[in-house]
């Protein structure tokens, strides 16, 4: 072989590189590149020419602190004719010339991470930098591949989304900014993989495990929460919120991820589900791996794995906490597209998994992934955790009243979970339900089989017909300030006579099930129902009631109670109620352009019958406020029907469709969210 070549320079060629990888909104200043797609390094020669057959060009990179090849943390290999698309390997693409330009494609199953690029000539070494590989979607020998263009924009490189709240009556978007391209957020997510706890006990297994996009998606599960380690998120469900954030109040989850690793790792205080999942998403889109948050209302919380949920009331059909299972009102996880290699064939594709810390899975506050498909079909054995997420979507409700003299009853209170599963449809802001993917529609044979597959007996039974129904009817106008009617519809299906006595009560609650202050009540004890007769009864709701028990969720629990004197069969109607916020009222002045200032003039009325004071707006959006927030404070009072109004200036870093959101907060009025969309031009 002829004498080693002299360069000059190199050029790791980063904005062409990260802009064919689609990573160029990380920015251009380092390789940003994706496993299985090849990308171009320039090698500016001192002196001579490059001659193929005299000279021996190598290459190696590594990863982790023990790069070994068996671990697929190391590769070797010279400069060939091709590319080989399925390992490490290179070729010279430039004709004879002063600089060589040489294409490297990674292995599809590369483990993803840090590496260094180095050039090797028989032991003449040049390290040639560092580099950044992530998954790889578009790539089809990746396990995370997806085979369509439009969702990968949805689910990989979209930094904005909607999150769906509220009720499954009453669907609520929350617009959330995931900012996965930010400065700093790549490195945190890189961060959080190198101080997850299998890290620190074995690096090197860890970075060679790193290949696994089920490895990576379950330490993601696990450090999001920090309950067994140096996580991201602190939970906390009620108040007090001294110390930390409210979960409400977080839009985003970039200055989640940046607080976390300023302060070394310690957990930012303070999450819910929705703030759990929403980071999760961050985290995998920036690694690569396509990924939607998962809302599913009337969300079961089965802590024994029975599949049933034992709910227990009071005389008066108030909840009593005498189980730790629960029903939340919504709970928001993630899915993940990947194959599912360690399953039997038909369990590819969506894969959900859960940040929020409610039971353990291996001995760590995690969960997932599973297969959706595998829900769907009742393979509750199936990894990971299945029987836990099938719960959440099916478990049966046996509700239970305790009497003063400690006994207790069967109540019949029709209750199923796993209602309207939602997420933020590719390409709009519609919501797209997707309760299909997890279970059969109600009643089917399908159903009737999943179920004895999954031994789910509870479900199989026919619930006793007692001959009246019940139910919870709302009235118009509900909206946060506003006095509003709710009423209890009992109906005598029977051919008796039917004298009951009748309860309906309204409670605060918030949105993992937690009862708060009385907002009104009302007990008939003579309710006279014909044969085939019905009784409608009011209750009003006041302002001035319900004001200071309503959570941040402001949401409302109906209970209505029936009880037949003469056989003592009792029915339970519950019904949650959503109060609307004011809407905020976004106007962009002038024309929206990268680089270029741009206002926005907000406003909102004030529907509450009192001033409301300490008026604070907040804006951010992917690629509009730099990732960061911005807030303006009013110094007035705003009095009922008048608006509160900011005008708010900011500058967009890149173009194209963007989500400028935006939160109002007052002492009375709290929590109204908000936000456009924004069509940046170049």
């Amino acid at each position: 072989f002829a004498e080693a070549l002299r360069f000059s320079l190199w050029d790791l060629a980063c904005e062409f590189n990260n802009t064919d990888h689609r990573t160029d909104l990380n920015g251009v200043g380092r390789l940003i590149v994706r496993r299985g797609q090849a990308f171009t390094i320039n090698l500016q020669l001192q002196s001579g020419a490059y001659d193929a057959q005299a000279h021996s060009l190598c290459f190696i990179v590594e990863a982790g602190p023990e790069p070994l090849e068996e671990s697929g943390t190391r590769a070797e290999f010279c400069v060939s004719d091709s590319i080989d698309d399925t390992c490490w390997s290179a070729m010279v693409t430039s004709p004879p010339g002063d600089t060589l330009c040489v294409s490297i494609s990674s292995a599809p199953d590369a483990a993803i991470g840090r590496y260094t690029l180095t050039l090797d000539q028989h032991g003449y070494k040049i390290n040639l930098g560092e580099f950044v590989l992530l998954f790889n979607p578009w790539c089809p020998r990746d396990s995370v591949y997806m085979d369509d263009e439009e969702a990968l924009k949805e689910y990989v490189l979209a930094q904005d989304g909607i999150i769906y709240m509220g009720d499954h009556n009453y669907q609520l978007p929350m617009a959330w900014d995931f900012g996965q391209f930010e400065e700093e957020i790549l490195d945190a997510c890189l961060r959080i993989l190198d101080v997850n706890p299998k890290c620190q006990k074995n690096q090197a297994e860890d970075c060679s495990a790193r290949r696994n996009p089920i490895y990576v998606t379950r330490v993601i599960s696990a450090m999001i929460n920090c309950n067994d380690d140096n996580g991201v998120l602190m939970g906390r469900w009620q108040e007090p919120y001294e110390g930390g954030v409210k979960p409400m109040l977080w839009r985003s989850s970039v200055g989640i991820l940046r607080q976390w690793c300023r302060e070394s790792c310690s957990a930012v205080r303070f999450g819910q589900c929705w703030v759990f999942a929403a980071v999760a998403c961050s985290v995998s889109r920036a690694l690569g791996i396509p990924c939607r948050v998962i809302t599913n209302y009337l969300s079961a919380h089965d802590t024994n794995q029975n599949l049933v949920i034992e709910r227990y009331v009071n005389e008066k059909g108030e909840p009593e906490k005498r189980t730790r299972d629960s029903i939340w009102n919504f709970h928001c996880w993630v899915e993940s597209w990947m194959t599912r290699p360690d399953l039997p064939s038909g369990y590819d594709g969506w894969q959900a998994s859960d940040p929020t810390p409610q039971e353990k899975s291996e001995g760590v506050f995690c969960c997932g992934p599973v297969s959706v498909k595998a829900i769907k079909q009742g393979e509750l054995s199936f990894k990971y955790d299945a029987g836990f997420v099938f719960a959440e979507v099916n478990a049966d409700v046996q509700t239970i009243m305790r009497l003063p003299d400690g006994s207790t009853r069967d109540v019949i209170s029709p209750a199923i979970v796993g209602q309207k599963i939602s997420t933020k449809s590719v390409g709009s802001d519609h919501r797209e339900d997707i309760t299909h993917l997890y279970k059969y529609p109600e009643g089917s044979d399908e159903e009737r089989e999943t179920f004895k597959k999954a031994e789910h007996l509870n479900k199989l039974q026919q619930h006793k017909d007692v001959g009246l129904d019940l139910t919870i009817k709302l009235g118009d106008s509900l909206r946060k300030g506003c006095d509003f009617d709710v009423f209890a519809l009992a109906k005598n299906n029977t051919s008796k006579n039917k004298r009951c006595r009748l309860l309906l009560a309204s409670r605060a609650v918030s949105y993992s099930g937690v009862i708060g202050g009385d907002c009104g009540y009302k007990d008939l004890l003579n309710v006279d129902l014909p044969p085939g007769g019905e009784r409608k009864v009011p209750l009003r709701l006041n302002y001035n009631k319900y004001a200071d028990a309503l959570t941040q969720d402001n949401l409302i629990r109906l209970a209505a109670l029936l009880i037949d004197y003469s056989n003592g069969d009792t029915v339970l109607s519950v019904r949650n109620v959503v109060l609307d916020n004011p809407e905020i009222k976004i106007k962009i002045l002038g024309e929206p352009k990268e680089h270029r200032k741009l206002a926005a003039e907000i406003t909102v009325q004030n529907p509450l019958p009192v001033p409301i004071s300490s008026c604070c707006f907040s804006l951010e959006g992917a690629n509009l406020t730099g990732g960061r927030t911005i807030t303006e404070r009013l110094q007035t009072t705003v009095e009922p029907g008048q608006e509160a109004k900011v005008k708010v200036y900011f500058t967009p870093t890149h173009s194209g469709l963007r989500k400028l959101l935006v939160d109002f907060d007052s002492d009375k009025l709290c929590h109204v969210k908000g936000f456009r969309n924004v069509i940046i031009g170049k």
